[in-house]
């Protein structure tokens, strides 16, 4: 996750229960079986998703979430709680409190929520024409949505509720049930288009029930872009796993991998550091490859990184995925044919590129609209000039596609683009309305609050609580020229 992220309560609760019931998805129990797991799941102890504190959840409860993840397509979303229909919109706030509320933001920008509270407590009691009051907390979200904000908040730790797991010989009872994922240096250079020879890596996506190879692929580095591209690859011919198994490389935990797992309800699921034999049926498909793949290469001296492709992914599904596996007893392709299967459709392309970018946070600037993504401006649409702080969706290794989304429900809002300095100078700009105008403007008279309590003192008829020293205040008796000198 990126540190920068301030991820919804929402969600964090919903990755809290995806964590719980995610392993029953992956491998679902029989029906005798189903009552003993989730028992077992019960009398576990959990970390809150933001206290951190120690928390238990009923047989029922886990029950509950389990039935809900299973029948949705996208767990997560199910898991998630779900977003009042009026959220975003203040039914208790009037149009004319509405108005009221800028006119004072407008006087007043560096007034505090709490301050600017109390003054429209006042004012609503001197113009019935204002309505009812709502709280506190109405009225400083009402500010918050429309932009009339003083400070930005703080963002919140994420919490990691996976536990380590002990080393054992295991194989899930469901094709799709879980994948692994690894990558594997070439024992070969590759010939390079300026000239240079390279060792180049293969991402390798094996099943763990059918032993299938769902993708592979060679790459010149170890990058999250390279994973998410060949991860994509496997999703779209195979359809999407319960969960996915790999080590602790830098690619596997990048914030891309992660949230592109998180939002296509896949579990992520590591290996405890410096035990690949956790990943034993990785290492085997890596001896298929050393021993007989790339000796068949041998008689080939300029072997390219293109080549090598196209011959991996004659070997892959030629023989790797259609030959008797000894450990299985048949091919990888009639187990994943014939065993049962809690498979999921792929999404479309562009939703795949979509969900495998890291939710940021970023602060608009005020001046001009825009805001600033690894060092590049984005222009902000005037839509949206409101909001002081965003929630973008990006990869970092591709800063084409900029998305801003809904910090609520991670709908997208609108697609950012970079400043164009040039076409604004020649663009025409509206013109903006009469009364539309935020900017700061000189307060006039006192303060409704502060009226208020002159008011009341004045009634109870006492002296002025102080010793007034003079007309002028000043701090001597002596005329103000005689005390410059």
């Amino acid at each position: 996750m990126s540190s920068e992220d301030d991820t919804p309560m929402r969600v964090r609760w919903a990755r809290l229960r995806f964590s719980i019931v995610g392993p029953l998805l992956h491998s679902p129990p029989e029906d005798r079986e189903l009552a003993a797991r989730l028992s077992e799941l019960a009398s576990q102890a959990w970390k809150h998703p933001t206290a951190g504190d120690v928390v238990r959840f009923s047989f029922k409860t886990i029950e509950r979430w389990y039935y809900l993840a299973k029948s949705d397509d996208d767990p997560m979303r199910s898991l998630e709680r779900k977003v009042p229909k009026h959220a975003g919109t203040h039914p208790a706030i009037s149009p004319a409190l509405g108005e009221a509320i800028e006119r004072q933001y407008r006087d007043h920008p560096r007034w505090s929520y709490q301050l600017h509270h109390d003054n429209l407590v006042v004012l609503a009691r001197e113009d019935p024409r204002l309505g009812r009051l709502p709280g506190y907390a109405t009225i400083r979200r009402y500010m918050r949505d429309k932009g009339l904000v003083r400070s930005k908040r703080r963002p919140r730790e994420e919490v990691s509720c996976f536990a380590p797991r002990e080393t054992r010989s295991y194989e899930v009872t469901h094709v799709h049930g879980l994948w692994h994922l690894d990558f594997h240096q070439c024992s070969r250079a590759v010939l390079r288009s300026d000239g240079s020879w390279k060792k180049p890596l293969m991402l390798g996506v094996l099943d763990d029930h059918s032993r299938l190879c769902c993708h592979g692929q060679w790459y010149l580095d170890e990058t999250a872009e390279a994973l998410v591209h060949g991860l994509s690859q496997g999703i779209q011919k195979r359809g999407r796993p319960r969960a996915l198994l790999t080590d602790n490389g830098a690619a596997m935990l990048a914030a891309e991998t992660t949230e592109g797992l998180e939002r296509l309800g896949i579990v992520h699921r590591t290996t405890l550091p410096y035990s690949p034999e956790q990943n034993g049926k990785q290492e085997s498909f890596w001896g298929q490859i050393e021993g007989r793949l790339l000796p068949m290469l041998e008689g080939e001296p300029a072997l390219t990184l293109a080549f090598l492709n196209k011959a991996t992914q004659a070997f892959l599904e030629g023989e790797y995925n259609r030959k008797r596996h000894s450990e299985i007893g048949e091919t990888p392709t009639e187990r994943l044919l014939r065993g049962p299967s809690v498979r999921r459709d792929s999404p479309s392309s562009d939703e795949l590129r979509r969900a495998f970018r890291t939710a940021i946070t970023r602060t608009q600037r005020r001046s001009d609209g825009t805001t600033t993504v690894s060092g590049v401006r984005f222009e902000v649409p005037s839509a949206y000039r409101t909001l002081t702080t965003l929630r973008i969706h990006v990869a970092r290794w591709d800063l084409s596609s900029v998305d801003l989304v809904d910090p609520r429900t991670g709908v997208l809002l609108a697609k950012l683009l970079p400043l164009d300095k040039a076409r604004n100078a020649e663009g025409v700009r509206r013109t903006v309305p009469a009364g539309e105008s935020r900017e700061p403007r000189a307060p006039s008279g006192v303060a409704p609050l502060l009226r208020s309590l002159l008011a009341d003192y004045a009634a109870t008829g006492l002296p002025p609580a102080y010793l007034p020293r003079g007309e002028g205040e000043t701090t001597t008796n002596k005329p103000q020229e005689t005390e410059s000198k």
